[in-house]
């Protein structure tokens, strides 16, 4: 039901893929970027009405799209914590995201979903803490929601890899 791979998250043929958002869901560096390339004009221009009925997208939660020209059906976007030293409830915020992310892919039908790493980036979530935090949550939604058959934890490096693939193995 998990399962980690070392790949490019815009090649990963899933019902939903996530995206490590900024909170102007207008695309940016990273992850983020890539599947707003990849995606193209279409998920800019979703992201743009959410905008406009909600202004921003905050930190923890997460919006829907559809995926434009990705092997995808939908684009989740959820907003990462900025790691600032584990003070204010950023452990939280990244349960957060995994936890509203799920929600919605369940309340769109999706059987197959596909995460980064999330804040672990330029956001400098400690990996292996974000590590824990994502499996975790994952594993705990997943024993009390039926509907999503596989999560696939995609990662772009090996240290995250090696990291996701080590908090498995506790489950």
């Amino acid at each position: 039901m998990i399962e980690v791979i070392k790949s490019d998250i815009t090649k990963i043929s899933v019902d939903a893929i996530v995206n490590a958002a900024n909170s102007s869901l207008m695309g940016g560096g990273g992850v983020d970027g890539a599947i707003h390339r990849a995606g193209g004009n279409t998920i800019l221009d979703e992201c743009k009405i959410i905008l406009a009925k909600q202004g921003s997208c905050k930190t923890g939660q997460a919006v829907i799209t559809t995926a434009g020209n990705l092997p995808a059906k939908f684009v989740i976007h959820t907003v990462g914590p900025i790691w600032n030293g584990g003070s204010n409830n950023e452990s939280e915020k990244l349960a957060d995201c995994y936890k509203n992310s799920l929600q919605l892919a369940v309340e769109n039908n999706c059987k197959s979903v596909a995460f980064p790493s999330i804040s672990t980036g330029v956001y400098r979530f400690p990996k292996e803490e974000a590590a824990h935090i994502a499996v975790k949550t994952v594993s705990d939604f997943l024993s009390k929601h039926s509907g999503i058959e596989k999560v696939i934890f995609v990662c772009f490096d090996d240290e995250n890899e090696t990291l996701i693939n080590k908090e498995i193995g506790r489950i």
